[in-house]
């Protein structure tokens, strides 16, 4: 039975050239992930140090929180809290309307997607200018991310270049990508110059000391933050970490894993308001208190939006981030999306080979394909279990139970090597589109073993 998720990777994967590079782009960034990772004898000792952080943050999340907080506010930042992506959505405007603010510049957040807090500001009024490049182009062509550390990988630079050619009258046929940089930043520098507010993500929050850090490549996030008087930080609550020694096993790992960079250019760190300027922290929850409820999937809450669970995943890699429903795709999305709602999303479960690559590669060690393996046994209780796969489940389950049908269904086997091949691929076999199916043995393993024949 056709998925939402299968349909629309069909047409990902009718490109073959474009699914071929997308394939091998995130790819080559998984090989620079291992390198980096085989260059430190307690990389695996990292990681696991990670996971034991952050099962304790997420353990201690009230006393931590309460602890940032009384610390940034000490700092002089001030600190909101929002339950829910409309209170979260209301906070944020009612900030900017207290500052008579109109245009805000925006470093990445993978928090401001989940809530719609773009469409919501624009909604009243307001310009907001996304100031990552990946963002950036996404938001000039209309599109949204399709992956949370490279969030326009399936954009081919022809299609920069002829996007910018129509937004900011770019040479015509130029899409090399050094020209395209520089037109780029000489059209955002003006952005950043009459922005009333800027807006950052979190990557990390120190309880011990009140701060927060950021993580780019390209120092928007710093350059946006420079020039307005006004910065609003917006945060989920498990992005928490007790203090600073623990801050640094994640710096340690997050761009290691994500891009296969020792770290990223810019770390930043903002504890204080600028002189005359106010910092504003929004933290918010949104469904995280249900997560830490469930003891199947809480290691989700582990996450440090690294992405590295989507450049080795083969399914995500040949499929493109479109062909997911949930706004994050991948193994991560995955998971994420069925706890925010398993009956919309559980489509992306059949999103998985069940290959635990992402489970082997996460730096603070998800178990993100166990999970979804979890989540496939329960699609049965949400009423969206395949009728087709669950009467195949029973057949199946029926010939293995009865020893002698199997063993003369298994001799009958190779006739099938031999059928018309419209007997064999047909309507029924959804498997066998785009697929060969392999060919029977002439002898079983068991037939094999009892005769003696194997060496």
């Amino acid at each position: 039975m056709s998925t939402k998720h299968s349909i629309a990777a069909a047409r990902f994967i009718a490109d073959r050239e474009h699914e071929k590079w997308h394939d091998e782009s995130l790819w080559m960034v998984r090989v620079k992930r291992d390198k980096m990772s085989r260059m430190f004898p307690e990389w695996e000792r990292l990681r696991q140090m990670a996971n034991d952080i952050k099962m304790y943050s997420n353990s201690h999340l009230d006393t931590l929180l309460q602890e940032f907080e009384k610390n940034a506010t000490a700092n002089g930042a001030i600190v909101h809290w929002a339950k829910d992506a409309e209170e979260f959505n209301q906070t944020v405007y009612a900030i900017l309307q207290d500052h008579g603010a109109k245009n805000m510049i925006k470093s990445k957040s993978m928090l401001a997607e989940e809530c719609h807090m773009n469409n919501f500001l624009i909604s009243k009024g307001m310009d907001i200018v996304e100031s990552d490049l990946g963002e950036r182009i996404l938001q000039l062509m209309h599109l949204a991310p399709s992956h949370i550390v490279l969030p326009a990988i399936h954009i081919k630079r022809e299609q920069v270049g002829e996007m910018m050619e129509k937004e900011m009258g770019t040479e015509k046929g130029n899409s090399d990508p050094t020209y395209l940089t520089h037109e780029v930043r000489k059209n955002m520098r003006e952005k950043f110059l009459h922005a009333d507010a800027s807006m950052t993500g979190v990557n990390f929050a120190v309880a011990s000391t009140g701060e927060i850090v950021v993580c780019t490549n390209e120092g928007n996030a710093d350059m946006g933050t420079s020039f307005p008087h006004l910065h609003i930080a917006v945060m989920g609550m498990e992005k928490i970490v007790p203090d600073l020694e623990s801050l640094g096993v994640f710096t340690r790992l997050l761009a290691r894993s994500g891009t296969g960079q020792p770290i990223t250019s810019y770390t930043s760190h903002y504890r204080k308001p600028q002189n005359g300027g106010e910092f504003h922290i929004v933290i918010v929850d949104n469904g995280r208190s249900q997560i830490l409820a469930d003891q199947e999937h809480l290691l989700t809450l582990n996450c440090i939006r690294c992405g590295e669970c989507m450049n080795t995943c083969p399914v995500y890699r040949r499929s493109g981030g479109y062909s997911y429903t949930y706004f994050i795709p991948g193994p991560i999305g995955i998971n994420l999306g069925m706890l925010r709602d398993p009956v919309r999303y559980s489509d992306n479960v059949s999103a998985c080979s069940l290959c635990l690559s992402c489970s082997n590669v996460c730096p603070v060690k998800i178990d993100l394909g166990e999970q979804i393996y979890r989540w496939r046994q329960r699609l049965d209780s949400f009423h969206v279990a395949s009728a087709q796969k669950k009467v195949m489940s029973e057949g199946m389950k029926y010939l293995m139970e009865r020893p002698r049908l199997f063993n003369m269904a298994l001799k009958f086997a190779p006739l099938a090597n031999k059928m018309p091949r419209f007997m064999v691929y047909n309507g029924l076999n959804e498997w066998g589109e785009g697929r060969e199916l392999p060919a029977f043995a002439g002898k079983s393993f068991n037939e094999m073993w009892k005769n003696n024949e194997i060496k």
